[in-house]
């Protein structure tokens, strides 16, 4: 980011920095009246057991297509690149045999600022593990030629990009849009913004994504600007 955003950016997560502490909060105080996944609109029970849709189907991660998993909208991978640690190790890195590791583990060990955007729970949104699994850490892009793996759930992957079904959509792009206004070490593509203003615009905020981000909110002790402004407009936001 320019100076000029970074004057211009949100405050972020600043409250808590454990990812396992995130998940239970988002299952326990949010989510625990509204158990439905982003992608394929599936329910999940208190144990985290999936009931999948009707026709919903996959050949892969069988094991995880059981169980709901918190999925960062935004890739660990695609922010936690630009981490140091991330990329390249550091000093304190290196595990009970003497061997140094790199990658998320040891962003998530050295670096403070790291874990609190690994956790923020505007971010994360619950997922049938399988669909977790095969979206990865790619991009959101149109496929229009692929057909879904997953049935009558239409998110498809292909080629590493990923389509996102037309009921996740804006959400999606809500959440690009916060990540990238509220931490210096993001930023969307011209072209991922693009598609994600797009997205906004042509998908609005629903009664329940304005309530998911009025808990979020309460939690986690930060704003979020975008998707507030949004339930403003639309009536939801005192309601």
């Amino acid at each position: 980011m320019s100076v000029t955003n970074l004057a211009l950016a949100y405050d972020g997560n600043g409250t808590n920095q454990s990812f396992s502490k995130a998940k239970k909060m988002l299952e326990h105080q949010v989510y625990q009246d509204h158990r439905e996944t982003i992608y394929c609109g599936a329910h999940f029970n208190a144990k985290k057991k999936i009931s999948p849709p009707q026709g919903f189907r996959t050949s892969k991660h069988i094991k995880r297509a059981k169980k709901v998993e918190w999925e960062h909208i935004v890739p660990a991978e695609n922010f936690g690149r630009a981490y140091s640690e991330w990329r390249d190790g550091n000093a304190l890195c290196v595990n009970n045999k003497g061997k140094s590791f790199k990658g998320r583990k040891c962003a998530e060990k050295v670096n403070s600022q790291y874990r609190y955007m690994q956790a923020d729970m505007f971010n994360l949104f619950p997922a049938i593990g399988a669909v977790n699994a095969m979206r990865s850490n790619y991009n959101f892009t149109l496929l229009p030629s692929v057909v879904s793996e997953f049935g009558s759930c239409q998110m498809k992957i292909d080629n590493k990009k990923s389509e996102p079904p037309v009921s996740a959509r804006g959400r999606i792009a809500r959440t690009y849009m916060y990540m990238d206004k509220t931490y210096p070490k993001y930023a969307m593509s011209k072209q991922q913004r693009q598609l994600m203003n797009a997205w906004d615009k042509t998908y609005p905020v629903s009664r329940w994504e304005c309530e998911r981000v009025k808990r979020i909110q309460t939690l986690q002790k930060n704003q979020n600007p975008i998707t507030q402004s949004r339930c403003e407009a639309a009536g939801f936001w005192n309601k």
